[in-house]
């Protein structure tokens, strides 16, 4: 399952895992999330729905590049830099290419579109 991610003029790719939680972000698309930085590591926000955490692990290790869903905020998140075992996140899949390089580059607030691909 592949999406696409467009913000600030530039579009990225991310393949999604094969999880409910991830079937259930799928459900959700197309979808505009108004997203900040956070930590210095990863840029999040708010979905318009839950996903399920049936089957999910009871926090995660995100790796740069990884696409994920922390729970408790219902937010998306995009991961460019080194973030630290979690509880309540749960990885979706992995940003493709530069991807994360790129995001990086891009601070503050910013409006991404999802779509499924």
């Amino acid at each position: 399952m592949r999406i696409q991610i467009a913000m600030e003029g530039q579009q990225f790719h991310a393949v999604l895992d094969d999880s409910v939680a991830s079937q259930n972000l799928l459900a959700q698309l197309p979808q505009t999330v108004e997203m900040t930085d956070h930590g210095g590591v990863e840029k999040t926000g708010p979905l318009r729905s839950p996903l399920s955490l049936d089957g999910q692990p009871a926090g995660a290790d995100p790796d740069v590049g990884d696409l994920g869903y922390y729970a408790p905020g219902n937010d998306l998140v995009l991961y460019y830099g080194d973030q630290s075992y979690f509880p309540d996140i749960v990885i979706l899949g992995r940003l493709e290419g530069d991807a994360a390089q790129r995001i990086a580059e891009l601070a503050g607030r910013v409006t991404v579109t999802v779509e499924a691909r």
